[in-house]
């Protein structure tokens, strides 16, 4: 039986029951989901998906990531909500697809992991999967696993196993509403010049669930938490001075009042140059490179290929001698002399991040 996959909270616990109630059926894992945005999403589902069917000894197939033909097959659909018909065009897409993987495999039946998500209709993902029965010859099993308590248990195996627990569909129109719906700055879309991995970013999960398989495959002990922090995203920064923009750097936490601010350096110390507004502090790329062992030639290469965030961080408590300074320090080839305009749009929230903790 070909099993479709969308995500590993929903196929590990799907699977297992699958194993448990067909004993002597051989199970082959699909993953197929151009759906998913951003890519790096993606990257890190399939990583999740690739580590529970290792688990579970279920051989795994990925199915292209056809991004823009999904695109085009839900193009005017966009505002449609979860369980609406851009959802109903999305299962036909993918179960088409995994109908034709079925065939090329000599399998004449095929279920879905959708099935077990509380966020999908199932009577939406039968009509899809029944009307491809009649036109492919492969015949859709819809395993209902939420009753019973289903929905329960699967919280619990997802817990257990510690899986990938996302927080969206993975459809960029549904995570759009989702984030509007609750106020939330959609920060899955960020992606820096600078080549950050920015904090509670899809790329730093990717980053700790890659690292966690090495443990595993280490046989090391870990334990994956969740922590509160203060995360800050840059959305735009320029430096103008006598009309002409500069390359410039804010350091991470860098922010002020308002979305733009001018005036003149007023004094300064240790090599900080302050200005007469809104605590702003411009150091040279020379400072930097001192500060932080680096060796940049210029200010533009900093802002294409930027330190790590913890080197920004450190940076900054070294310069201000507090860990809740947010004051905007910019970092510049030479410090300006004559008038200077600030545009920094930032925004600062509350927010949680994983972090991975090895047991010795």
């Amino acid at each position: 039986m070909l099993v479709h996959i969308c995500c590993s909270v929903d196929s590990h616990f799907f699977m297992e029951k699958l194993q448990q109630e067909f004993p002597d059926e051989k199970l082959i894992g699909f993953f197929y989901d151009p759906n998913i945005h951003p890519y790096s999403e993606y990257q890190l589902r399939y990583l999740d998906v690739q580590r529970s069917c290792k688990k579970l000894g279920i051989e795994l197939i990925e199915g292209q990531y056809d991004f823009e033909a999904w695109m085009d097959a839900v193009r005017g659909l966009e505002k449609e909500p979860e369980k609406g018909a851009r959802c109903a065009v999305c299962f036909d897409r993918r179960f088409e697809v995994s109908a034709y993987k079925a065939l090329e495999l000599g399998e004449t039946s095929m279920t879905t992991t959708l099935l077990v998500s509380p966020q999908k209709s199932q009577d939406q993902l039968k009509k899809s999967g029944d009307a491809f029965h009649v036109s492919h010859g492969v015949e859709f099993i819809a395993f209902d696993y939420r009753k019973n308590g289903g929905s329960n248990d699967q919280a619990r195996v997802s817990k257990e196993e510690q899986l990938y627990r996302q927080d969206y569909c993975g459809c960029l129109f549904g995570l759009s509403m989702q984030r509007d719906q609750q106020h939330r700055l959609m920060d899955e879309m960020f992606s820096p010049l600078s080549r950050q991995i920015l904090p509670a970013s899809i790329e730093e999960r990717l980053k700790l669930y890659a690292h966690r398989m090495k443990l595993e495959d280490q046989a090391i002990a870990y334990h994956i938490i969740k922590e509160r922090f203060l995360n800050y995203r840059l959305i735009r920064s320029s430096i103008t001075v006598d009309k002409k923009v500069i390359p410039s750097y804010p350091l991470m936490y860098s922010t002020i009042n308002r979305s733009s601010t001018e005036g003149k350096i007023d004094f300064e110390i240790n090599g900080q140059f302050f200005l007469n507004r809104e605590e702003v502090r411009f150091i040279s790329l020379d400072t930097f490179n001192s500060l932080t062992s680096s060796t940049y030639k210029n200010t533009k290469e900093l802002m294409f290929n930027a330190p790590s965030i913890e080197t920004e961080i450190a940076l900054r408590s070294r310069l201000t001698d507090s860990t809740f300074n947010t004051s905007a320090i910019i970092v510049v080839d030479e410090i300006p002399t004559s008038k200077t305009t600030l545009l920094l749009e930032t925004k600062t929230y509350d927010d949680t991040r994983e972090k991975l903790i090895t047991q010795q």
